[in-house]
C-alpha cells in the first residue's frame, strides 16, 4: 500500500502549483510597479527638457512668464503648481553655488532658469511593508544671461 502511494504522480502537479503561482505573481507584480516608476522618472525627466527648450527658444523675462511655463508644466505631468517650480536663480563670479535672489553686487552675474518637478510614487507592495514611497525631484537648470 505505501508502495503504490510513493509512486503516485497524481497531484503533484497541483501541489508544485500551489508553490510557484504565488512567486509568479508577485514578479510580475514587481515588474509592472518598477516599469511604472522608471516611466514616470522619464516622463518627469521629459517635462524638464521640454521646459528648457521652451526657456532656450524664449527666456521668461518676468514672474508672469515663469508662471505660465510652471502651470504648463504642471498641466502635462497631472501635478500641482506646488510641485512644479519654475525660477530664476543666479551665480556669483565663479561661485558654483546658486543664489535665488540678486545678492551678487557688483561682482560678475549669471543668470539661470531652474525648472525643479518634485512627485512620488506608492508602489503596491508597501502595502505588505516592503519598501517605501518613491520620491522624484527632477531639476533643470538653463543659462538665459
Amino acid at each position: 500500500m505505501m508502495r503504490t502511494l510513493w509512486h503516485d504522480q497524481r497531484g503533484s502537479m497541483a501541489i508544485e502549483t500551489a508553490f510557484i503561482a504565488p512567486v509568479l505573481a508577485m514578479l510580475s507584480v514587481g515588474g509592472f510597479e518598477a516599469s511604472s516608476m522608471i516611466a514616470r522618472q522619464a516622463e518627469l525627466q521629459s517635462a524638464t527638457a521640454e521646459a528648457a527648450a521652451i526657456v532656450r527658444a524664449k527666456p521668461p523675462e518676468s514672474l508672469d512668464q515663469r508662471t505660465v511655463i510652471r502651470d504648463v508644466l504642471a498641466t502635462s505631468t497631472g501635478l500641482s503648481s506646488n510641485e512644479v517650480v519654475v525660477a530664476e536663480v543666479y551665480r556669483c563670479g565663479t561661485n558654483a553655488d546658486y543664489v535665488t535672489h540678486d545678492s551678487c553686487g557688483n561682482s560678475n552675474r549669471t543668470t539661470y532658469i531652474k525648472v525643479r518637478i518634485t512627485d512620488s510614487y506608492v508602489p503596491i507592495w508597501t502595502e505588505f511593508g516592503i519598501g517605501s514611497t518613491v520620491n522624484y525631484d527632477v531639476v533643470r537648470t538653463v543659462q538665459i544671461g
